[in-house]
């Protein structure tokens, strides 16, 4: 396990990135798809591709916010008999590579593991934070005692649609960075990123956000060199579970991961800052 103050933070991997000239890469895989060795294989060739910081997954049986590729799965996850033990130990198997890895979850999960405890447990797998797309800091006191406890980033979403006091008491709950979605709507993959992305990352660092990454929609090395140009970070999950889900085989799915990783690794340095 890992203590507490050695863990790989997310902020620091994009902080990083900035001082490289170019945004960070972040990729999402559910834990457990297409089932739990196989899926940390991926996350890890995910890394060996160019991702700076992992979103992991937790498979919930009503993904709100996940659109249909997403969904599918996260539903052979779950059939598949994952639950929060299979996510914990794939936390610290991602983490072991150095590479700084967030659990993304819906909050019903980490009530009901117990919040204090999750947060521990998280921390001693070595994981950096939370990404909790349904909890909105007025409602988050447990969490953000618990991880100020424990050391955990947390990272809230906004919309095109937030407020600019909604803007204001995210940067100030969030601790990492803000996770900003580009659309209305739930993941996937998009032909384009729209206008609103941009503005609503100049609105939520006029706010005070230090640190604000984009996500729903990117999946090629053109949309990531655009977003790269404006967000601190470029956030992919949609494209990754599709490389896996039209694989042939676990090789080749493999082999998919790590080259769609590449492609928008090398979009995020192209990006115009």
């Amino acid at each position: 396990m890992t203590a507490v103050g050695t863990r790989p933070g997310s902020a620091a991997a994009i902080d990083a990135a900035r001082e490289q000239g170019r945004a960070a890469l972040v990729g999402y895989l559910p834990v457990g798809f297409p089932d739990v060795p196989r899926s940390v294989d991926a996350v890890r060739a995910m890394v060996d591709g160019g991702v700076d910081v992992v979103e992991l997954g937790m498979p919930y049986s009503d993904p709100l916010m996940d659109g249909p590729v997403i969904q599918h799965a996260v539903d052979v996850a779950l059939r598949g008999g994952t639950r929060t033990r299979d996510l914990l130990h794939a936390v610290e198997a991602v983490a072991a590579t150095g590479t700084p890895v967030l659990v993304m979850t819906y909050w019903n999960l980490v009530d009901r593991y117990g919040t204090a405890r999750f947060a521990a447990d998280l921390a001693s797998a070595g994981g950096a934070g939370l990404i909790t797309p349904d909890l909105i800091p007025d409602e988050a006191g447990e969490w953000i005692t618990a991880s100020d406890a424990t050391g955990l980033e947390r990272v809230f979403l906004v919309a095109p649609s937030s407020t600019p006091e909604r803007l204001r008491s995210t940067a100030a709950a969030c601790r990492g960075w803000i996770y900003a979605a580009s659309t209305m709507g739930v993941t996937g993959i998009r032909t384009q990123v729209g206008p609103a992305a941009r503005d609503l990352v100049d609105r939520t660092r006029a706010a005070g956000a230090e640190r604000v990454c984009v996500g729903l929609g990117v999946s090629t090395r053109e949309q990531a060199a655009e977003v790269a140009g404006f967000a601190d970070g470029v956030i992919v999950g949609t494209a990754f579970v599709r490389a896996l889900t039209e694989a042939a085989d676990a090789a080749s799915g493999l082999r998919a991961v790590a080259a769609l990783a590449g492609s928008l690794a090398a979009g995020v340095r192209e990006g115009d800052r």
